[in-house]
């Protein structure tokens, strides 16, 4: 079976896919969740751009099976395995791309400003990633505690790169060029990634599957594990990954 390996979003890390890892193991599927350079016990990297971070998910590929492997990317994850997939393509057989977006915004934009003030600004303030994770939590439609306490512990000045790193993420022109078998996961209640926007970015990937978690707001692998486990299992069946 083809190796699965998961990536987190902004305020996760490798625990985020605890209600993955043992179903898909389980299963025969060779399964491991990373941590993004910074997060967990990665070491950063410099500068903390796309480019080296991409390279570290690379290395961590190739020591992990020396085999192409399925990527599944939560939110800034799904950043992350488009941006790879565009650089190291050989390394990537499938994708999962769920809750997250062909483009976040160029660095320059009002959005971006705006974004990066917005989520800066609490740890500005003196707040600590706990408190803003009990305030953050909520507003992407989850009660998870678990969603809180994996936030808490990222630390602030890796959160501070991140923030940074998605404002600088923009593949649009790329989704017409993906050829790996690719299924896009989307919430019905997402406010950060909107089902309408993913459900246009699927249409731009030649063959990618569209699948939509209802009720599901952004945090779907830890908020609705059954459904999520189900819509992968059954493409991954389908493409005898």
């Amino acid at each position: 079976m083809t190796p699965l390996v998961f990536l987190h979003g902004l305020g996760g890390g490798h625990h985020a896919w605890e209600q993955q890892l043992p179903y898909f193991g389980g299963l025969g599927y060779p399964s491991h969740a990373w941590d993004q350079p910074g997060y967990g016990h990665s070491q950063s990297v410099e500068p903390y751009d796309l480019e080296q971070v991409s390279a570290a998910l690379a290395r961590l590929i190739q020591e992990l099976s020396g085999e192409p492997v399925v990527l599944i990317g939560h939110s800034m994850g799904g950043l992350i395995a488009q941006e790879t997939y565009v650089r190291h393509p050989k390394l990537i057989k499938a994708l999962v791309l769920c809750f997250t977006s062909p483009a976040f915004a160029h660095g320059g934009s009002d959005f971006a400003t705006q974004f990066i003030a917005a989520r800066l600004a609490p740890l500005d303030q003196g707040k600590t990633m706990a408190e803003i994770a009990a305030q953050l939590m909520p507003t992407l439609g989850s009660n998870s505690r678990l969603a809180e306490k994996i936030m808490a512990s990222v630390p602030a000045q890796t959160y501070r790169l991140a923030v940074h790193l998605l404002t600088t993420f923009d593949r649009r022109k790329e989704l017409a060029r993906i050829r790996a078998p690719t299924l896009v996961i989307a919430g019905s209640d997402d406010k950060i990634a909107p089902p309408a926007m993913m459900a246009r970015m699927a249409q731009k990937i030649p063959g990618a599957q569209y699948v939509l978690l209802g009720g599901c707001g952004h945090l779907g692998p830890m908020d609705q594990p059954v459904a999520f486990n189900a819509a992968v299992l059954a493409f991954l069946q389908h493409h005898g990954l």
